[in-house]
């Protein structure tokens, strides 16, 4: 799970998104983050396409660790015949953009470096799947949200 959250502020050195995921193995939280981008998103399409590409940046290496593990007889718990990464994002935008690598208009000013995953994305090693936002668990690690839904969400990562 990831997301990001526009802060709204118009002054450049406060306008920067938060981004937020939590990466899960075996059903437990391995790596969890919370941070401001390093860079002002100019929609919130932009904002949750760099929020999508940190957070894979976290992922992939994790994967490689799994596979060679794995190739080399480790016991992985793994129910899939290979590794691969189940993504959830909440914005149609930035869903288009992972799966549909093409130009458009409107974002062919983001850098080459946010575009890193979209081998792994063909390949099928990377997901991406539609989530509703009331279900996507990483919106606690961006934004103050009320206690009906910060609960469930808080289970989900900690357990009861």
């Amino acid at each position: 799970y990831h997301k990001e959250h526009a802060t709204g502020q118009l002054d450049p050195s406060v306008a920067k998104s938060r981004s937020g995921w939590i990466v899960f193995y075996a059903g437990c939280p391995i790596i969890w983050a919370s941070k401001l981008q390093t860079q002002v998103a100019l929609s919130t399409t932009e904002a949750e396409y760099i929020s999508l590409s940190s957070s894979l940046r976290d992922v992939i290496p994790i994967m490689s660790l799994v596979s060679e593990m794995k190739s080399r007889g480790f016991d992985v718990p793994c129910t899939a015949p290979h590794v691969y990464c189940k993504l959830f994002e909440d914005n149609s935008g930035a869903l288009e953009i992972a799966r549909l690598p093409k130009m458009r208009p409107r974002t062919k000013h983001l850098c080459a470096s946010l575009h890193h995953f979209r081998e792994f994305v063909r390949l099928g090693l990377v997901k991406i799947f539609p989530i509703a936002t009331d279900m996507q668990t990483a919106d606690i690690l961006t934004k103050p949200t009320p206690q009906n839904i910060f609960v469930p969400h808080r289970v989900k990562i900690c357990g009861q």
